[in-house]
């Protein structure tokens, strides 16, 4: 595992550079960072010059297994083929409402959560319709 395979890594999966408190990068070490569902923040740090020079084996597992958390497959088919490790987070429904839709349903019509999160798009139009039909203007 290289430094460049580690950077890799970080930016198939979405994780964020860390910048100093001036807004400047850091300047021993790239530090990333990737917030979780379950509130934690993981932290990386990739020591300059991220280049092609790989890791001992002690220091791979170190960063794989308390940094990364991830196994090594993980990680190799996160570099390789660009698939992001499984950390419980939900996908989005091929139906999903767009924010907005749910956001109007929810704060304008007065529908509870649970129940938008049941509604198809067609029927948060029709709702939305009705409603702005039977509001009065002002």
């Amino acid at each position: 595992m290289s430094r460049a395979d580690h950077a890799r890594f970080c930016h198939v999966e979405g994780w964020s550079q860390v910048r100093r408190a001036r807004g400047t990068a850091t300047s021993h070490h790239e530090t990333y960072e990737l917030g979780l569902l379950d509130g934690r923040v993981l932290r990386t740090r990739i020591s300059r010059p991220v280049n092609r020079d790989t890791y001992g084996s002690s220091m791979a597992q170190h960063i794989l297994r308390d940094q990364l958390e991830v196994s090594r497959d993980e990680f190799w088919r996160c570099v390789h083929e660009g698939v992001k490790p499984d950390r419980g987070q939900p996908e989005a429904p091929a139906e999903a409402l767009p924010a907005d839709l749910a956001y109007l349903l929810i704060h304008r019509v007065g529908m509870p959560e649970r129940q938008v999160a049941g509604v198809t798009r067609e029927q948060a139009i029709e709702i939305l319709t009705e409603y702005w039909s039977a509001t009065p203007p002002g």
